[in-house]
C-alpha cells in the first residue's frame, strides 16, 4: 500500500510553522536556537518525502539531509558555546 506525500509533509508544514512563531515570540536565545532547529528539521524531512516520492531509486534527498544535520549539530554547538560565553 502506497502511502501519500501529504501524511509527511503536513508535520513538516505544522513542525516549520512551530519553529517560526516559537523564533519570533521568544526573547530567550537558548528558545530561539530550538526554535530553528526545528524549522531545519522540518526543512529535512521535506528533502527525504520529495526524494521518495519524486526519485524513488536515488538517494541525493537523503545524502543531502544528513549533511544537513551535521552542519546542524556543529551550529548549534557553536551558537550555545557563544550564547554561553556571552552570559
Amino acid at each position: 500500500m502506497e502511502i501519500s506525500a501529504i501524511f509527511y509533509l503536513v508535520p513538516a508544514m505544522i513542525m516549520f510553522a512551530c519553529g517560526v512563531y516559537g523564533f519570533i515570540t521568544r526573547k530567550n536565545m537558548i528558545a530561539m536556537l530550538i526554535s530553528l532547529e526545528l524549522m531545519l528539521n522540518a526543512v529535512d524531512l521535506n528533502f527525504v518525502v520529495f526524494n521518495r516520492f519524486l526519485y524513488p531509486g536515488e538517494f541525493e534527498g537523503m545524502f543531502f539531509t544528513l549533511f544537513a544535520i551535521a552542519i546542524a549539530a556543529a551550529e548549534t554547538a557553536l551558537a550555545i558555546a557563544i550564547i554561553i560565553n556571552i552570559y
